[in-house]
């Protein structure tokens, strides 16, 4: 009934947290539904998302419910610890040869939950499906950069590329690389089904799984998959010790719930959030418009409302640091306040309706339905309101669609590939074609003046419009240690 009504209400009145809604999500923290029984020492997770993705994580590999058990069930040759760095994982250790066009990965002995030996054989095979799919979906990435897995015998594996790629390892560490069969990964926990929970129990340090220091044979942990509003419910009625997976989407659900703000936990994320333009637009075809839309929106007031302390408006498409010759480009109007870039904004699109005979300008945003959605859109549409431009969110053949994606590592590549043409929005061509030209190239020196000249032409064309970091936010119990902050949301259990 509390989450009932709170989704009624956002429905209804996007900006608004009634105290009836406070007074009812109260309540059904005292519900027996909440209770999970005896904790012992057991940390108790909530995962956003759905049982079917801790069923079979593989499938739902993109999903953070099944990133977290992949994580913690299925690593692969090297994987992330809690600060973000590349440690060994399947693999023990490894070399880099052939001025980095060659990676050679010694595996440890371990089993697969069912079991049977881990052999280079069937994780070579396995790890060539996984960079395959990776480079189809990320095209000019990392594993694009991959020619062939070969396993050298039972325990060696080497990778080859057509040129070097100074973020691959940390590519390799994505969850979604994970090698697991059906029947589960190599650990370092064993996971079983006790009720709707996963109970997570390290591997034996006899060989039957991977050895991590940071496991301790004591230690279990218990994860659920569950809506956010079950999730954030259990943890206020002091029933879980920790919420992953938190996003836009669920957020106003956290605030209304007034979780603490010692538990509420931002990650320092970097990655893609922000609007694409769709090829098939007809108003934002014209540059001058997809100009005075980004300029309309005023990002710091606009995430400030939203009520994510710690969350960091952009306006670029890329943060520093990446793989690039220069600073990230910024659009001309960055300097300006936004009296004057609304002042322009709405010149703009004046113009624009005097010259289709005092058409409306009408721009239509793919309606994602959860309340930090519809609470994101009412804003959005206030700011574009201010300079005569109509928002509607419509199901399908929208203009506008929302990205909210973390980088896996910083590289130039990522970012832009996720912009270029073959993901139908709205893109430079000749941008797009110096992005094909840096990856192909062997030259470091000639790749990274390809990818600056590339960089500057997708942003001036503006197909995509920045507007803040990704957000991903946890709940942390007080009685819950070792938690860190994560660049790339991954939150590894061992050390909690």
């Amino acid at each position: 009934i509390a989450v009932f009504h709170i989704l009624w209400t956002r429905h209804r009145h996007p900006m608004r947290t009634t105290p009836l809604s406070l007074l009812l999500l109260a309540l059904a923290c005292a519900l027996p539904g909440c209770d999970v029984g005896q904790r012992g020492g057991a940390v108790i997770v909530s995962a956003i998302g759905s049982r079917g993705e801790l069923v079979e994580p593989l499938l739902h590999n993109d999903t953070a419910a099944a990133r977290i058990i992949l994580g913690e069930t299925a690593q692969g040759l090297v994987s992330h610890d809690a600060t973000g760095e590349v440690v060994p994982a399947l693999a023990q250790r490894w070399i880099v040869t052939d001025d980095g066009r060659s990676y050679i990965f010694r595996l440890r002995r371990a089993r697969w939950a069912d079991g049977e030996h881990v052999d280079a054989r069937e994780v070579a095979k396995q790890l060539s499906t996984r960079i395959r799919k990776e480079a189809k979906d990320q095209p000019y990435t990392n594993a694009a950069a991959v020619t062939e897995v070969l396993a050298m015998t039972t325990d060696v594996i080497e990778i080859r590329l057509n040129s070097a790629r100074p973020n691959f390892l940390a590519m390799l560490a994505q969850p979604h690389i994970a090698i697991a069969r059906r029947s589960g990964g190599t650990g370092p926990y064993r996971k079983s089904w006790h009720g709707d929970a996963l109970t997570l129990t390290p591997a034996a340090r006899t060989g039957e799984g991977l050895v991590d220091p940071d496991v301790m044979p004591e230690q279990t942990r218990i994860v659920r998959a569950e809506r956010s509003a079950r999730a954030i419910i259990r943890f206020t009625a002091r029933q879980s010790d920790l919420v992953l997976g938190g996003t836009l989407a669920d957020l106003p659900l956290a605030r209304a719930a007034r979780v603490n703000d010692r538990a509420f936990r931002i990650d320092p994320t970097r990655g893609l959030f922000g609007l694409a333009i769709s090829e098939r637009s007809d108003l934002l075809g014209d540059a001058g418009m997809r100009s005075a839309l980004s300029m309309a929106i005023d990002r710091i007031a606009l995430l400030a409302q939203l009520d994510a302390v710690g969350w960091k408006a952009t306006d670029s498409l890329t943060p520093p640091l990446v793989n690039l010759p220069h600073a990230p480009s910024r659009p001309d109007w960055a300097g300006a306040d936004m009296d004057r870039r609304r002042a322009m904004a709405a010149a703009t699109v004046s113009a624009w309706r005097t010259e289709h005979g005092g058409a409306t300008a009408t721009v239509t945003i793919k309606a994602n339905d959860t309340p930090g959605h519809r609470m994101f859109r009412a804003l959005l549409a206030q700011d574009l309101a201010r300079v005569g431009i109509r928002l509607v969110p419509v199901d399908k053949d929208a203009d506008l669609r929302l990205i909210d994606e973390v980088a896996p590592y910083d590289s130039a590549f990522w970012y832009l590939a996720r912009l270029s043409c073959a993901r139908k929005l709205s893109c430079d061509p000749q941008g797009d074609e110096l992005l094909k030209q840096a990856a192909a190239t062997q030259d470091q020196n000639e790749r990274l003046r390809l990818l600056g000249e590339a960089e500057v032409l997708i942003a001036r064309h503006g197909g995509f419009i920045p507007i803040a970091n990704p957000l991903r936010w946890s709940l942390v119990s007080p009685r819950l240690t070792g938690f860190q902050p994560s660049a790339l949301a991954i939150h590894p259990l061992g050390k909690l």
